[in-house]
């Protein structure tokens, strides 16, 4: 492999990895405060990236006006499927959230199916996004370096809210004990919805910058990522946001590479992601950064 291949092959690693890292955190975030998987978060990039095609393609909207309101739009489904699903099982077993995630992913895929059609339909590309720069022998979309330079601000401002406001605060002591933070005062529910509302966002606006990437949308999009962005999640240590932003780093830099060094094994791309969270599973369960946590059954 040339050094002009390596590097080529390094950015779509980066950019594959970024777009792992932003679903991640909407895993981990959610479990870090509910002992929940939420399934249901890789139909939310779905969502998203059909509400910017619609938006660009069937109603003629700017695409930057398109991707807020498809944010926007995403994250208010996100909060509906907290209060309907998720919340009226808070103090039901770990089973029965489970069973909900799960059946709440079907739904939106079978609802996206009856009303959206199962036919893969084009996705409007910005012409600044898929120009090329040229490096030497090196040719970068620019959609590539856009990538990671988005996800790694809306991470900034994730951390931001995290550890700097109220709000943050109340979602670290939630994580902790969610029954003292209730008795101390905090509206434990509107903390969750919260918690909700932005990891539905990171993912709709990873499913706008997937749908870039890869420009078409059809209802099953979401599958496939969210199940390597978990994995993602699980490698970093699900319950860290710094670790799902890692483990979807080298997930990304994993599959990308696997398949540059030994690209007999292309079909089996997807194969790679699941051999690594099984060596996660049996060599380090906590992932990287994660903590032992007891599960209430």
């Amino acid at each position: 492999m040339t050094f002009e291949m390596f590097f080529q092959h390094c950015f779509n690693a980066l950019t594959l990895g970024s777009l792992y890292a932003l679903i991640a955190i909407g895993y981990t975030m959610v479990y870090g405060i509910l002992r929940l998987i939420n399934f249901a978060h890789g139909d939310i990039l779905m969502v998203g990236a059909y509400f910017v095609f619609f938006g660009t393609f069937a109603y003629g909207w700017p695409w930057g006006v398109a991707a807020i309101l498809a944010i926007a739009g995403a994250s208010a489904i996100g909060v509906t499927i907290e209060r309907v699903a998720y919340r009226p099982l808070r103090d039901a077993p770990r089973i029965s959230a489970l069973i909900s995630a799960i059946a709440v992913s079907f739904f939106i895929e079978s609802l996206a199916v009856v009303v959206f059609s199962g036919q893969p339909r084009p996705v409007i590309q910005p012409e600044w996004l898929i120009s090329e720069w040229q490096l030497g022998q090196v040719r970068i979309l620019k959609l590539t370096a856009v990538v990671p330079v988005i996800t790694a601000v809306l991470v900034g401002v994730l951390l931001y809210i995290v550890y700097k406001t109220k709000p943050g605060l109340a979602m670290r002591a939630i994580s902790k004990d969610i029954e003292t933070t209730r008795l101390l005062g905090v509206r434990v529910d509107n903390i969750i919805a919260f918690t909700f509302c932005i990891g539905s966002a990171l993912a709709a606006a990873s499913g706008i910058m997937w749908a870039l990437r890869y420009p078409q949308v059809h209802p099953y999009m979401g599958i496939m990522p969210g199940l390597k962005a978990f994995i993602a999640a699980v490698f970093g240590g699900i319950g860290s946001i710094q670790g799902a932003v890692i483990g979807g780093l080298a997930l990304g830099y994993v599959e990308i590479m696997a398949v540059a060094w030994l690209p007999e094994l292309s079909g089996y791309r997807d194969a790679f992601a699941f051999i690594l969270l099984l060596l996660v599973l049996v060599f380090k369960p906590t992932g990287l950064l994660g903590e032992r946590m007891e599960e209430k059954i």
